[in-house]
């Protein structure tokens, strides 16, 4: 769980990283009302197949989780893990502000 820490939150950049051998993972979100808006998952082609995106949005959703937000899962990817991983679903915005 320690690679879990390795996921940085580049707010300037509005997305979270993880870096790679391969090069650096993102997931894009936007800041609204409280809640972040996941907008787009990207691995780079030499991490793909290893796990990276499940750790970035794990990692991701603790740092949520930790600053007392919520999440609104347009990405195709972090809706997907947030469906495969119910302990994370009290994450999502009810009232989802997109």
């Amino acid at each position: 769980m320690d690679e879990l820490q390795n996921v940085r939150d580049n707010e300037g950049e509005g997305r979270y990283e993880l870096e790679g051998e391969g090069g650096t993972a993102i997931a894009a979100y936007d800041r609204r009302d409280g809640a972040l808006v996941f907008t787009h998952t990207q691995v780079p082609k030499a991490l793909e197949g290893q796990g990276i995106a499940s750790r970035l949005i794990a990692g991701a959703l603790a740092d949520v989780r930790e600053k007392g937000l919520k999440v609104v899962p347009l990405c195709g990817f972090v809706a997907g893990y947030l469906d495969r991983h119910p302990e994370d679903q009290d994450l999502l915005a009810l009232d989802a502000p997109g």
